[in-house]
């Protein structure tokens, strides 16, 4: 699983394709933008995300971001990442 760190995804946020995980009301707290599909319903959705398209995926302290690279890794997608720590991490900087 690839990890991307919070300083270089600060560095990158304008070129990345971001996948938000968080819930509506996590969101609404910070919007990045992205796609937004909560964890809970990211397998119901997957014909909304192209697996050609590298995807940056975040949630608030990356664990639930790992775990969906694992999902979205075993469903064959090959270009996808996590920030390290989530957007904790991010905010931290």
């Amino acid at each position: 699983m690839q990890e991307i760190s919070a300083k270089e995804f600060k560095d990158q946020l304008e070129t990345l394709q971001l996948l938000d995980i968080r819930t509506q009301r996590e969101r609404d707290d910070l919007d990045l933008g992205g796609i937004h599909i909560p964890l809970d319903y990211l397998l119901d959705q997957l014909a909304e995300l192209d697996p050609s398209i590298p995807y940056t995926i975040i949630c608030y302290n990356g664990t639930q971001s790992a775990i969906a690279c694992r999902l979205l890794a075993a469903k064959g997608f090959t270009h996808i990442q996590h920030l390290q720590g989530g957007l904790e991490a991010y905010l931290s900087l």
